[in-house]
């Protein structure tokens, strides 16, 4: 399973796939992993920083939506004022 996590004033969104189930055209995990790009893209033109989590790993930065990780996290500017 792969997740993509967003965080956000309210905590953070998540939305999941399934790569085996995506790997044999289910429709449902095709889509899942459709959105999952669609938000990355969009919260990286916003200047999020996307990290990728794998267990007994460091956290990797990304530049590019992966849908073999275990985990990305999508972390918003810091704006400071």
């Amino acid at each position: 399973m792969g997740m993509l996590r967003v965080m956000s004033r309210r905590g953070d969104d998540r939305l999941t796939w399934d790569e085996q189930k995506v790997l044999a055209g289910d429709a449902e995990a095709v889509a899942a992993i459709q959105e999952a790009e669609r938000i990355f893209a969009q919260e990286r033109a916003r200047g999020a920083t996307a990290f990728r989590l794998d267990p007994g790993k460091p956290a990797e930065r990304i530049e590019a939506f992966d849908a073999t990780a275990e985990q990305i996290v999508l972390v918003p500017r810091v704006v400071g004022g």
